[in-house]
């Protein structure tokens, strides 16, 4: 199966990066914030606060996305013709979620390398670590993506996650720390478990790595990571039976 998933990763890897166009495009949005809203921002907050809030927008927009890329395998026969193959059928997830992580890991550091140059100074360490939780949380979008691309009608699939992706930002405290929302609102975001990632990354951006919140962030995401994986997977084999 590692054999399957490497070949499979180098050849979406490869297609998504002919497609220059769109890897620019998931980048544009989280960098127009940063550019246009940052400066503004950080008369009230800092960058340490705002730029972990566009990685995970990044993360929501980028390999939440993802399953566009089935949609149209499938529409295109290309997805039939890959059910004959030996390959597993894990492998079949696992090759496109990892070139879709690769594609989103390159995204986060330039907006990361942005940031720095308006005034960011998370520490190595904290950087890291924050990169590394971002990843994590990139693959089991992704994975749920695909899930849902093959689930719903193809015809549904771009309003349905275009429409999702802005309240689970929103909630996800991205822009603004949620503690800072009413009462009702606070209480809403914590269904989402992209607040407990949000929250880990600030703490870890700030060099606070001991807390309570990049404890509950860690967890959050690893536990959303393996459900993320399992509904893919298990959705990839039905389709591929």
């Amino acid at each position: 199966m590692a054999r399957e998933t490497w070949l499979l990763f180098r050849h979406h890897l490869r297609v998504t990066l002919r497609q220059k166009a769109g890897v620019a495009f998931g980048m544009i949005q989280p960098l127009l914030f940063l550019v246009l809203f940052g400066p503004i921002f950080a008369t009230i907050g800092t960058w340490e606060t705002l730029v972990p809030g566009l990685m995970v927008q990044l993360a929501l927009m980028s390999t939440g996305l993802a399953g566009f890329g089935v949609v149209f395998e499938r529409s295109s026969g290309v997805l039939e013709r890959m059910r004959v193959t030996p390959a597993s059928r894990l492998a079949l997830l696992l090759g496109r979620v990892l070139g879709n992580a690769v594609t989103m890991t390159v995204q986060a550091l330039l907006l990361v390398a942005v940031g720095y140059a308006f005034g960011l100074r998370a520490p190595a360490a904290g950087l890291l670590a924050g990169l590394a939780l971002v990843v994590v949380l990139g693959v089991s979008l992704a994975a749920l993506s695909y899930a849902v691309a093959l689930t719903i009608d193809e015809n549904l699939f771009a309003p349905v996650m275009s429409t999702a992706v802005v309240p689970l930002v929103l909630l996800s405290g991205a822009f603004l720390p949620m503690s800072m929302a009413p009462g009702w609102l606070d209480a809403l975001s914590r269904v989402s478990p992209f607040r407990y990632t949000l929250e880990a990354l600030r703490d870890l951006f700030a060099g606070h790595y001991a807390t309570g919140a990049v404890a509950a962030g860690a967890a959050v995401t690893a536990a959303f990571a393996v459900a993320g994986l399992a509904v893919g997977t298990k959705v990839f084999n039905r389709e591929n039976a």
